[in-house]
């Protein structure tokens, strides 16, 4: 008697190959990382020099002993100077690979065992990025959750956190290298606990983004990790009535979810949809989530970093 036995289930674990692909890129990125850095560093002495043999003002030691530095100068001098936005150290140049050119694909998912007020916040945020994917975590760990999500070619991997029925941090891990960045939540509302919100279904158009008081190197950096959720404003007919605001006040960043109607030439009727939510940054830390112990910290909120409270970081 012939019995079939039914195929089994593929494994999300990562093979011996993939282990070596994924380890290979790591290498290449950090070397092409330490590279731009080197860059970077030579071309801040070059600029210094310049500046000193335009004003007289003497130089720094380090620089000014630099007999390579001076030898080169000759040649130096005839690159391009760089405006404000070419002296930004692209320190991770991850998004700059796919940026504009493909749409992200973040997943959304929970920490384990999650309340019903947290899935319904993992729901409306699998709304608030169109092209995201959600996940019911259940008993996966992470390093088989992140590995998953490289094999499907994932760009990004959104975790939600919640104490007692209350979301309480959001960690957005870019794969497959990092970075990591880590905010806490405050005063989150619902499409349900919005007064006068719109009801119904919700739009899953390209949303038009808003980021506003973004001002230091490190609030760009904040805007580079949110904005490469959402796909590229060359969407086409995909550009819907939506718009996604982030606004920076006094390092609290307060996102708010609108679609609007023009009831005439110059006037624009808003409608919030949700969900409400207030991120503050605390981490932010090169690797994905499962090595997240290990990775460099680029900028962390210390006991010591706020020395004062008229200083803004972002």
């Amino acid at each position: 008697m012939f019995i079939s036995t039914p195929p089994s289930a593929p494994s999300s674990r990562p093979n011996a190959a993939m282990i070596r692909r994924q380890a290979r890129e790591r290498r290449d990125y950090l070397y092409r990382k330490a590279l731009s850095l080197r860059d970077a560093a030579i071309a801040e002495k070059r600029a210094q020099l310049k500046s000193s043999l335009a004003s007289g003002k003497p130089l720094n030691p380090s620089v000014a002993n630099d007999k390579r530095l001076r030898e080169d100068f000759k040649y130096d001098e005839s690159l391009p100077s760089g405006g404000k936005d070419d002296d930004v150290i692209d320190v991770d140049d991850e998004y700059a690979l796919t940026s504009g050119l493909v749409d992200p694909r973040p997943l959304v998912t929970t920490s384990r065992s999650p309340s019903a007020r947290l899935s319904t916040f993992a729901k409306e945020m699998r709304l608030l990025l169109p092209t995201s994917i959600r996940l019911n975590r259940g008993n996966l760990i992470l390093p088989d959750l992140v590995s998953s999500a490289n094999s499907a070619a994932l760009s990004d991997m959104i975790l939600l956190h919640e104490h007692r029925g209350t979301p309480t941090a959001i960690t957005i891990s870019h794969l497959p290298h990092g970075p990591t960045a880590s905010f806490s939540l405050h005063n989150v509302m619902l499409r349900a606990d919005i007064p006068n919100s719109s009801r119904g279904t919700v739009s899953e158009s390209y949303p038009h983004l808003i980021f506003e008081g973004f001002t230091t190197k490190l609030g760009k950096r904040v805007v580079r990790i949110l904005k490469h959720l959402f796909p590229p404003r060359e969407g086409g007919d995909k550009l819907g009535n939506r718009v996604v605001t982030f606004r920076n006040t006094e390092d609290a960043i307060e996102v708010r979810h609108h679609v609007f109607v023009r009831t005439g030439y110059q006037d624009v009727e808003l409608a919030e949809v949700g969900p409400r939510m207030t991120m503050r940054l605390f981490e932010i830390r090169g690797g994905t989530l499962e090595k997240n112990a290990g990775g460099d910290v680029e900028w962390a909120l210390t006991q010591y970093t706020r020395t004062s409270r008229k200083k803004d970081y972002l």
